[in-house]
């Protein structure tokens, strides 16, 4: 093996420590200087301060999520794993900045095949840090399912939001204005039967996002939010 390969395979089996102060200033310098040409002299910064610790965070979560489920993936691959592109899809928005100032790392269920699937998110940016837990925007047939089992086990589901409001979630996604087709507006729970999201959000400060101790402090909220994402797993009919 060449002195560069051990020295990368070295690199990728370091343990996680944290994110570090390094990965919050290079976002806030790309909010700055959102343009290709800054981010290509600086992508060197971007592999050594944002992406390698968030590879790092990705492998340690592992054993993490395996207690939690075995069904949901920590992916460290560098493309098309659990952390989410820096490169923004301008094609539809006014917006056409390149890049996004934030970095995103999703751990999605092995069935789902994009960000809509059931899973946990991390989200750090220089002035927003938060964990996610749930589904957002499920698809019409997944938000039917989710709506149908609420209906069909209202106390379960009750329980269920008073223990993650009692250990520090709020609800976080949007709601239609008026009660879905098919439900009954006057329905006890109408205000749950109209989320077109079930996500689970807890803020975070800086220094919990990006210091040490992250591991264990996911590990720790995303175990209160457990027996809401196993109701949407069962809900949709995916394993948990």
């Amino acid at each position: 093996m060449s002195r560069a390969k051990a020295k990368k395979a070295k690199n990728e089996k370091t343990e996680f420590e944290k994110l570090g102060p390094g990965c919050r200033r290079f976002l806030k310098e790309l909010a700055e200087h959102n343009e290709r040409a800054w981010f290509k002299a600086n992508q060197d910064r971007y592999e050594a301060l944002v992406r390698e610790p968030a590879r790092a965070f990705v492998r340690a979560m592992e054993p993490v999520l395996a207690d939690l489920s075995e069904h949901l993936v920590a992916d460290d691959r560098k493309v098309g794993g659990s952390i989410m592109r820096v490169h923004r899809d301008t094609r539809f928005g006014k917006d056409k900045t390149p890049y996004k100032t934030n970095l995103g790392i999703q751990f999605r269920h092995e069935d789902g095949k994009d960000v809509h699937a059931p899973g946990c998110y991390l989200h750090v940016a220089p002035d927003e840090c938060f964990l996610g837990m749930g589904m957002w925007r499920p698809d019409a047939k997944s938000l039917r399912a989710i709506r149908e089992k609420i209906v069909a086990e209202p106390e379960r589901w009750e329980a269920i939001v008073r223990a993650i409001e009692a250990a520090g979630w709020r609800r976080g996604g949007e709601s239609l204005k008026r009660a879905p087709k098919d439900f009954d507006a006057e329905h006890p729970l109408i205000e749950e039967l109209r989320r077109k999201d079930h996500i689970l959000v807890r803020d975070l400060t800086v220094a919990e996002a990006t210091g040490p101790g992250l591991v264990e402090r996911c590990r720790d909220h995303f175990a209160t939010g457990r027996e809401h994402m196993r109701f949407l797993c069962e809900a949709v009919g995916v394993a948990f």
